[in-house]
C-alpha cells in the first residue's frame, strides 16, 4: 500500500529519527521505502551505533555519510570503538570482526575523519527534540548537557583525539562532579551520552546494566525524580531491551528507538512532527522463520 503523508504535514519537510542501525543496511533501505523517504526534502536523525555486529556496517557508514546535510547523526559507543580501532588506539578482537571491512576499506581514513566530527548530542529548538545515543545523568539540564557534549566533541575534532580514544574505556568515575578534570571528566561525559542505562538515586552510573530495567540495579536514567532534563523531549537508542518492556515512555518525555534489529528485532523510526512510529522487521529473522516453517 502506498504511503500517503497526512494533510497536516503537507508542504513540510518531515524529520524521521531512526534507531541503532548496527550494520542493518537492507532494513534501513526497507524502512526508508516504508516512509516514502524523499532525500530532496525529508531529514533523518540517527541515534548512533551505525556500525558493528550487523552484516553491512560499511554500507551503513557510506550511506549515512553520503546524505550530507540531510542527516544528523550522534555518536554511539560502537562508533567510538570503531574510531579507536581505526586510529590504532585499541586492539582488535573477535567481537569487532564485523568492522574489518571498514578498517580495510580504501576510504577508511575519510570515513573515520567524518565520524570523529559527529556530535554527541543535537538539539533542535524549532522541533523541540533532543537527539542522543544513550541518556543523561540527572544533574544536567539541557544547557549543561550540550555544554558537556561540546567538551568531548572539541577534543575529538582536535589534535589530541588519539589520547582521548585510548583513555575513554572504563566505568569510573561513576558520579558527576564539576570538579572532574582531564580524561576522567571526558570519560564520564562520554559514558553518559553513549553507555548509560540505569542510575542510582544519587545519579551514580550503573554501566553493567544491559537487560530489562527490572533486572538491573537502580532506575532507568529517565525515571529519576531529580532529573533536570525531564521537561525536554529526548529521542535515543542504545537500550534494545526496552522493546520488551511496554511502558508509557512519552510520559517521561523520552522516545526509545532501538528495537534490536541486529538481534532479530526491528528497525524503528519516529516522525518527530506528529510522533508517529514506523518499523520493519529484521530480514535475517524473517529468513530464519521462513526456513523453519
Amino acid at each position: 500500500m502506498e504511503f500517503v503523508r497526512p494533510d497536516n504535514l503537507a508542504g513540510l519537510m518531515p524529520t524521521y529519527a531512526i534507531g541503532d542501525l548496527q550494520g542493518c543496511y537492507e532494513e534501513l533501505q526497507e524502512l526508508l521505502s516504508e516512509i516514502n523517504f524523499d532525500p530532496a526534502g525529508d531529514r533523518l536523525w540517527f541515534t548512533g551505533d551505525l556500525v558493528n555486529r550487523g552484516p553491512d556496517s560499511l554500507a551503513c557508514l557510506r550511506f549515512v555519510k553520503g546524505l550530507g546535510e540531510g542527516a544528523i547523526t550522534v555518536l554511539g559507543n560502537h562508533d567510538l570503538h570503531l574510531l579507536a580501532l581505526g586510529y590504532g588506539c585499541h586492539e582488535r578482537s573477535s567481537d569487532t570482526a564485523s568492522l574489518n571491512e571498514i578498517l580495510s576499506a580504501p576510504e577508511r581514513e575519510q570515513l573515520c575523519d567524518w565520524l570523529r566530527r559527529l556530535p554527541l548530542a543535537h538539539h533542535d529548538k524549532q522541533l523541540g527534540f533532543t537527539l542522543l545515543h544513550a541518556g543523561l545523568p540527572p544533574h544536567w539540564d539541557l544547557d549543561e548537557a550540550m555544554a558537556r557534549a561540546a567538551e568531548v566533541e572539541q577534543v575529538l575534532r582536535g589534535p589530541d583525539f588519539r589520547g582521548f580514544l585510548s583513555a575513554m574505556y572504563g566505568d569510573e568515575p561513576a558520579l558527576w562532579s564539576a570538579e572532574l578534570r582531564g580524561q576522567e571528566r571526558l570519560r564520564f561525559i562520554t559514558n553518559c551520552f553513549t553507555r548509560i542505562r540505569c542510575c542510582a538515586a544519587d545519579g551514580r552510573l550503573n554501566l553493567s546494566a544491559k537487560g530489562r530495567p527490572e533486572d538491573a540495579s537502580g532506575l532507568p536514567w529517565f525515571k529519576l525524580a531529580a532529573r533536570k532534563s525531564r521537561e525536554e523531549k529526548i529521542v535515543f537508542g542504545h537500550w534494545a531491551a526496552l522493546r520488551d518492556c511496554p511502558d508509557d515512555y512519552a510520559s517521561f518525555n523520552v522516545f526509545p528507538l532501538d528495537m534490536g534489529c541486529v538481534w532479530g528485532g526491528a528497525l524503528r523510526a519516529m516522525r518527530l512532527e506528529d510522533q508517529n512510529f514506523f518499523s520493519v522487521p529484521c530480514r535475517r529473522a524473517r529468513h530464519t522463520a521462513g526456513a523453519a516453517a
